[in-house]
């Protein structure tokens, strides 16, 4: 057999990193799917490379999600991941303009890699999950320059002193309050507000018919009765200004309050879909600013 052949069947295929079904760790692969087909279907309006490139590196049948792709709800559903990710990336980088040395803080970052998509070469980056979530991470997005993946538990204000915010300080939450119960985050944002003066928290939330919605598939297995518990919002600022004097409160649609969605990769029908999560369900984007005690 020629030599270079024999080199040709003996090169190994780059390790891939298994993933089981029913853990956690597949709970993450799920949304990092639903990227990287955002990526496919809507080019002009997202690109998410590393999502790309991770599901390369991954062992996981993933069969069945390509099935569920072909779907005309999951493809609505990959546009709301690509403009949710694209709000929360906007307002980052808009608070890094007056504050380039902020800390960047990607508040149950699971694999997604937003925090790097926006760095200006002088931010710090944090990625925050819990311990099981970071190990993963640690694996396939191991941390970069000027960047931290920090094992916590967000409800535990433990993790405010890791946080460098003496320039400034920028935190998104992407997906992660609907599993809060209101009090959690009222707690969390004043826990915020003492810790971070002047910084800025964005995340997206909705209304209680959409929360209901969202919840009704892990409410299930979490044998959790009370829904009206969790964190919803129907008009932020009416809402989330009485907890704290501090707080200024804005919102914009998280569908098309930063896009048109006007783009040839969109149909009128996606649009029309866009334009009921955005005002019948208030799907939107949240931004608190923590401000001076008054």
């Amino acid at each position: 057999m020629p030599a270079g052949k024999q080199n040709e069947e003996n090169r190994e295929e780059p390790m891939k990193y298994k993933i089981e079904k029913n853990t956690v760790q597949e709970t993450l692969i799920l949304p990092l799917y639903s990227r990287k087909l955002c990526t496919e279907l809507y080019p002009n309006l997202y690109q998410d490379e590393t999502a790309v490139h991770l599901i390369d590196q991954i062992d996981y049948d993933f069969s069945e999600a390509e099935k569920n792709s072909r779907s005309l709800m999951q493809r609505f559903g990959a546009l709301e991941v690509a403009m949710r990710q694209n709000d929360l990336a906007f307002e980052v980088r808009a608070y890094l303009k007056n504050h380039p040395c902020a800390a960047v803080v990607n508040l149950g970052c699971g694999l997604d890699n937003t925090g790097r998509a926006c760095n200006n070469g002088r931010c710090k980056i944090y990625n925050l999950d819990f311990p099981d979530v970071i190990a993963l991470r640690q694996q396939l997005l191991p941390a970069g320059e000027r960047e931290q993946n920090i094992p916590c538990d967000l409800k535990d204000p433990a993790w405010f002193a890791k946080i460098d915010a003496s320039g400034g300080a920028v935190f998104f939450a992407s997906g992660v309050f609907y599993y809060f119960l209101t009090q959690q985050v009222k707690a969390l944002v004043q826990g915020m507000a003492d810790a971070f003066p002047g910084g800025v928290l964005v995340f997206d939330a909705a209304n209680r018919t959409a929360v209901k919605m969202i919840a009704k598939t892990w409410l299930r297995t979490a044998k959790i009765k009370d829904v009206g518990a969790y964190f919803a919002v129907s008009d932020a600022k009416s809402e989330l200004s009485p907890w704290d004097n501090r707080l200024q409160v804005s919102s914009r649609g998280y569908m098309m309050g930063y896009n048109d969605l006007k783009d040839p990769s969109v149909s009128g029908f996606f649009r029309f879909l866009a334009k009921v999560g955005d005002n019948g369900m208030k799907m939107q984007i949240v931004k608190i600013g923590f401000g001076d005690r008054q």
